[in-house]
């Protein structure tokens, strides 16, 4: 608790903690040398007096030892490098293609993490593991990935993917639901604001999300992410797939939505969209959809505006269920245009039962795109053993 609390404030005075904690002043002292000692912990000079002599002043470590982040998703993925006061060192990002199966993956993993140690000069055993944050459903104790929607290439189904990198590159992987990860590292990049209760929601390929209560990731009783793609909507609404719920949210709000969407248009002639989409509509793709959005089709900045709508239809349902303070959005759709976005929260704030008295903070999150690869390194660095 006292090397976490001198991580989380960065440079902390022994008077500091002595006023945090419930211990006596020559305890602390033992502890602080023991870390010190141990090179977890380092001197970081002396802080003004207050009267007697000045206070010396303790930061931890940072070349005490290091962190991979993974972060596995169904369009692009990344892996990141930290030190131990979790400083991004290095991040690299791939496109997840037809040809990324989990062996391939790995893989590249693990050629990439050679390079970056040897970039570094830090050799693979001052290394502490390797985080991985990755799409569900997973069993997190056996370190597998069960049967995840939507992954390009074949052979995601009961992947050990903790066991697999372990045996590539001798370093320990534990693994955790992505939106899970991602929330982690968001809380961190905001620590100064002390945020307890927070939910994070991912709207890209799929719909994902998590949840905090008083600083701790909520787990359900049974290992899988979170289904709020299969909250009903609409009750004689569509359904994404032979899966999926009738009105279902991810039937409005996905990638895969918008996609049937568009297609559907074409093929009745709505909106001219067939010199905006110049192809059969079965080979109408949501990259094609973005950059017809970024030349400004009203026709199709209109199709996200409504599926916008529903997304914040299905916000205003969880703001009305979990009250948290804030909620980081992010994923393919929020970050297509700033228009979906303000929509989004806007259809939220209206929605929810207790506005205005209660009102929480929307935010894109300060890690954005790095928050999955950084909270799964984090996750490592708070289950180490000090």
């Amino acid at each position: 608790m006292i090397y976490h609390r001198i991580a989380e404030q960065g440079i902390v005075s022994k008077a500091e903690l002595l006023a945090d904690f419930s211990l006596t002043s020559s305890t602390l002292t033992r502890l602080l040398e023991e870390m010190v000692d141990e090179k977890l912990l380092l001197g970081s000079g002396l802080g003004p007096s207050s009267g007697g002599r000045k206070p010396i002043l303790y930061e931890i470590n940072s070349a005490y030892g290091y962190f991979f982040g993974l972060d596995i998703s169904r369009r692009h993925s990344s892996l990141g490098f930290f030190d131990m006061r979790m400083n991004p060192m290095s991040f690299t990002r791939w496109r997840m293609d037809e040809a990324m199966t989990p062996s391939e993956l790995v893989e590249y993993v693990s050629t990439n993490m050679r390079s970056i140690l040897n970039d570094h000069r830090i050799e693979s055993h001052q290394v502490i593991g390797v985080g991985i944050g990755a799409v569900g459903p997973l069993n997190r104790e056996k370190g597998l990935i069960l049967k995840p929607l939507y992954f390009p290439a074949p052979g995601w189904t009961d992947v050990p993917i903790c066991q697999m990198i372990k045996d590539k590159t001798g370093i320990p992987a534990h693994l955790e639901n992505g939106a899970n990860t991602a929330l982690i590292g968001e809380q961190w990049s905001m620590r100064r604001e002390n945020l307890q209760h927070m939910l994070y929601v991912h709207a890209g390929v799929g719909l994902r999300s998590a949840m905090m209560s008083n600083g701790q990731i909520v787990h359900g009783s049974i290992d899988m992410e979170g289904a709020i793609g299969q909250m009903i909507i609409q009750t004689d609404g569509p359904r994404l797939n032979d899966g999926g719920n009738y009105g279902a949210l991810e039937a409005f709000v996905s990638v895969q939505a918008l996609e049937k969407l568009a297609q559907s248009h074409v093929k009745m002639g709505r909106g001219n969209l067939m010199n905006a989409l110049p192809m059969p509509p079965e080979q109408i793709r949501y990259d094609t959809l973005l950059h017809a959005l970024m030349q400004g089709n009203t026709y199709i900045m209109e199709l996200f505006l409504q599926s916008a709508v529903h997304f914040g239809i299905g916000l205003a349902n969880l703001l009305n269920m979990f009250h948290p303070e804030a909620i980081i959005l992010g994923g393919a759709l929020i970050n297509s245009n700033e228009r979906f976005y303000q929509t989004a929260i806007e259809i939220a704030r209206k929605n929810t039962y207790y506005y205005p008295d209660y009102q929480p903070v929307f935010s894109k999150g300060e890690l954005r795109e790095d928050a999955v690869a950084t909270g799964a390194a984090l996750m490592v660095w708070k289950g180490m053993t000090i």
